[in-house]
């Protein structure tokens, strides 16, 4: 079954464009600036439109911020190859418990915003993500799993470790 330009535009509308400031956000965040941002938004976009017939239905913001992020990790790996340096999940399995997680979420929602903005900039592009995804896209364990394509409990942890970078980061900006 071919849809017309009309179906595929009012798919668009419906699939994609109440999430397009979550796709640009994730972008930002990934990119570090609003110029490249722009360019990896747009060209998600595209390829979303492209992409519609093979959408089945489910969480769409999942499925658009799955393409950004696709999308950014090319545009870094083309552009900046240094920014994508991977970490392997062994070297983070030193999990905090749950009182540390607490009183992380609460130094970051008390933060300066051109600090945390600084600290995130700080972070490896996978802890970054991770962060954003739960913490300004309220995105779930699992709804981030699938956009980052790793297993939940990688995510947990990465979570975490971002987590504590960003209080470490902070708390020693507090000290100057």
């Amino acid at each position: 079954m071919h849809m017309s330009a009309t179906d595929s535009q009012a798919q668009f509308e419906q699939v994609v464009v109440p999430h397009l400031d979550a796709a640009y956000n994730l972008a930002r965040w990934l990119a570090g600036n609003d110029h490249d941002a722009e360019d990896i938004a747009q060209e998600a976009s595209l390829r979303a439109f492209r992409f519609l017939s093979g959408f089945r239905g489910g969480n769409s913001r999942s499925w658009l911020l799955t393409i950004v992020r696709n999308t950014a990790y090319t545009w870094l790996k083309q552009n900046r190859p240094q920014t994508l340096v991977s970490v392997s999940d062994e070297e983070w399995l030193d999990m905090e418990d749950s009182t540390t997680l607490t009183s992380q979420s609460s130094a970051l929602h008390h933060a300066d915003r051109d600090v945390l903005r600084a600290a995130l900039e700080e972070l490896p592009v996978e802890f970054r993500e991770v962060l954003i995804l739960r913490e300004l896209e309220g995105l779930s364990y699992k709804e981030i799993a699938e956009v980052a394509d790793a297993p939940i409990g990688t995510v947990m942890s990465r979570l975490a470790r971002a987590r504590k970078q960003l209080q470490d980061y902070l708390a020693k900006k507090g000290e100057k």
